[in-house]
């Protein structure tokens, strides 16, 4: 599907354009697919190295986590892929390391990421809290950036459907209309982290919060967003998705653990999933929140000094 023509009928009938999947240099291809999902990554790490102190860890650690999780997770994100694909690959294993041609399933890079994330921690003696929260963060975005990937290559669609949002694929002549899962994936990422970006800076009650709060929104979205599409990997085909059976798991266990801790919490005592934030903790994030509105408060000064000299000059001119 490809070299398909992509149409919105909700933008107009005439709307429809042929976004190339590659680049190409010679015979030799750069897919949008992985420029894409490393823009996502890129992004993901720009923003968990700004706000780590914020969370409560340290960036020159974070480093270190960004390295370990990467590599676990696009390893793991192959073998998920592979284990429930395995028909595909029984034949002729040397496919198996075919990475261009297509095959990362995000579950597996997430069970990647957090077992590096763990071994890691362990090893420097870290708490694994701190770094699942900022994790969490970074997943939001790269999750929403990535799926565009999926638009590029005209995968990870839908059932066909006549809803108002529906996504046209015109190949030899023939159109169908799929539902955009890609896309509906991306706005609930985006609605994810926006939510819990301003959320983190009033309600940080303990660590492992945020790590709790991606995985029941992830997970409450793709247990929902799975059963559209059409490209499942099954675990008992045409009966369990494996997916969307992980993600209502996850999502069931995340709400349990929240409204428990919830209470706890506020309760005053310890949360039975994360570590509670300590005095010293709590302070340290107010003093970066508070450095952070100085310092936007001083650039908004600077930009209004100039004014506020001239009116000085004039009222001196004027008494003069």
């Amino acid at each position: 599907m490809r070299e398909a023509i992509i149409s919105f009928p909700m933008f107009g009938e005439n709307f429809a354009i042929n976004p190339p999947y590659c680049i190409s240099i010679g015979n030799f291809c750069i897919y949008f697919y992985g420029i894409i999902i490393a823009c996502g990554l890129l992004l993901g790490i720009t923003y968990g190295i700004r706000n780590a102190r914020r969370i409560g860890i340290e960036p020159d650690d974070l480093y270190d986590l960004i390295i370990w999780g990467v590599i676990a997770a696009i390893i793991c994100a192959r073998a998920y892929y592979v284990i429930f694909n395995w028909s595909a690959y029984a034949a002729n294993p040397a496919k198996i390391f075919a990475i261009r041609d297509g095959g990362l399933a995000i579950y597996g890079g997430i069970i990647g990421a957090i077992a590096a994330l763990w071994l890691r921690c362990r090893m420097k003696k870290w708490e694994i809290f701190p770094a699942l929260d900022i994790m969490s963060f970074g997943l939001f975005i790269g999750q929403a950036i990535g799926r565009w990937g999926n638009f590029f290559n005209r995968e990870a669609f839908g059932y066909e459907t006549d809803i108002f949002c529906r996504m046209g694929l015109t190949l030899n002549g023939s159109t169908m209309y799929v539902h955009p899962t890609f896309l509906y994936e991306c706005l609930w990422n985006v609605i994810g982290f926006v939510a819990m970006h301003f959320y983190s800076k009033r309600h940080h009650r303990y660590k492992g919060q945020f790590f709790l709060l991606y995985i029941g929104w992830y997970g409450l979205g793709r247990a929902m967003i799975e059963g559209l599409r059409t490209d499942s990997l099954w675990l008992i085909p045409d009966v369990i998705r494996v997916s969307q059976l992980l993600a209502a798991i996850t999502f069931a266990l995340a709400l349990v653990l929240l409204i428990v801790n919830y209470c706890r919490v506020k309760a005053g005592k310890a949360p039975i999933f994360g570590k509670s934030l300590t005095t010293e903790t709590a302070e340290e994030a107010a003093e970066v929140l508070t450095a952070e509105t100085a310092e936007e408060t001083l650039t908004e000064n600077e930009a209004t000094a100039p004014e506020t000299e001239d009116v000085e000059n004039i009222e001196t001119e004027t008494q003069e």
